[in-house]
């Protein structure tokens, strides 16, 4: 058996580097590290980012894990080097004393006793997120192998809503229209409507949240537990997604919908149908998804569904109320260079935060120390599971 699918990150805004240790991955595992650097490419886009997404180019290398594009079963280790690197240079990083309301500037202050938020602003940003990018997309080389598929993208902001279906036959279609967008949105009509909306907020020196969705298709019941609170499947995705900086809220399927709703408008009826026995769902279809593919903390078969809340950007071109630390006189709150918006970018870093967790769910059920053993689990599973 294999060990527990796990990730670290290390590095700060302007360090040297940003760096992700991915450990618990069976051996002989293809890893493309082209589809790595197109995550992490497709995280620096989307209309709103500020100046240092023109600095930046990230890619990703690997320092260890692999040989020849396969994992060895020890951690797979990548670096991604920051070229906008001075967090050792005072006179261009320099103290931060008027906290951002919505930061973690007063916090990490008054947590770490220091009356400079620098050292907490260096890590709590958004930039960190690059490495969490990489982990996810090496991670989901699991999934791939299984023809698993995570889609994520942005479903709108304020009050621009997109009510488009997302339908697994329409998955390519649905790509190419989320890359065709400027704020990877796939409806072009939202898309407009939001980057109006975000030229808005930056004509006004102010900044935009959003929602953001994922959707993965292909996974087999059984994922997650509910034997256990910490190994319910929705609990970690949960978790992954609210750890994500910015993110303030989580639903699964219909989510805060369903305190609106009887019962019977919000269970999704169970149905067999023997000619759909080799789908994920192996012939317990639903005509519904409300549960957004989980029940009980476990896969159902169904297409799991998570959104995800983003609030707008902390730091403001027109600053906010705050004080000066030392003094405690009222000041305007620092300004550090900034995106209007970042929630194309954070569907990116969403995406891939819960293809980790479905990736390591999936491990955790069919895990082994090489890919053989674990797609001889999933085979052996799937025949037992189709008797039920």
């Amino acid at each position: 058996m294999g060990k527990p699918l796990r990730y670290q990150t290390a590095g700060e805004s302007h360090g040297p580097a940003l760096v992700a240790i991915v450990d618990g991955l069976p051996s002989d595992l293809a890893v493309d590290a082209s589809r790595v650097n197109a995550e992490l490419a497709r995280r620096q886009g989307g209309y709103g980012r500020g100046a240092r997404q023109k600095i930046e180019t990230d890619v990703a290398e690997f320092l260890g894990g692999l040989r020849q594009g396969r994992t060895i079963g020890s951690p797979v280790a990548l670096r991604i080097v920051n070229r906008d690197s001075r967090i050792d240079d005072p006179a261009k990083t320099p103290p931060v004393t008027r906290p951002r309301p919505g930061h973690a500037d007063l916090a990490g202050s008054l947590k770490y006793l220091v009356p400079d938020c620098r050292g907490t602003l260096e890590r709590a940003s958004a930039r960190e997120t690059a490495a969490r990018v990489a982990a996810g997309a090496v991670a989901r080389s699991v999934l791939d192998a299984f023809g698993i598929r995570v889609f994520g993208f942005v479903r709108g902001a304020c009050d621009a809503w997109s009510a488009r279906e997302i339908r697994e036959q329409d998955l390519d279609a649905l790509v190419a229209a989320r890359d065709a967008s400027e704020v990877y949105c796939p409806d072009p009509e939202t898309d407009a409507r939001l980057v109006d909306l975000i030229h808005r907020a930056k004509t006004e020196k102010d900044t935009v949240g959003g929602w953001c969705e994922v959707h993965v298709f292909g996974c087999p019941p059984g994922l997650g537990s509910c034997m256990n609170w910490d190994d319910r499947l929705d609990a970690r995705l949960a978790f992954a997604v609210m750890g994500i900086q910015a993110f303030k809220a989580v639903e699964i399927g219909l989510g805060r919908e369903c305190g609106a709703r009887f019962g019977s408008g919000v269970h999704d009826p169970i149905i067999y149908d023997a000619a759909s026995r080799g789908a994920s769902h192996l012939g317990y279809a639903r005509p519904t998804n409300n549960a957004g593919g989980l029940e009980g903390g476990m896969t159902n078969g169904m297409p799991i569904v998570v959104r995800g809340t983003m609030k707008p950007i902390s730091t403001l071109l027109r600053g906010m109320p705050s004080v000066e630390f030392g003094s405690h006189e009222p000041q305007q709150s620092a300004y550090e260079r900034s995106d209007v918006s970042a929630v194309a970018a954070a569907s990116v870093v969403m995406e891939n935060a819960v293809a980790f967790e479905v990736a390591r769910a999936f491990l955790d059920k069919f895990g082994g120390d090489s890919m053989r053993e674990v797609r001889g689990a999933y085979e052996a599973y799937l025949a037992a599971a189709r008797e039920i």
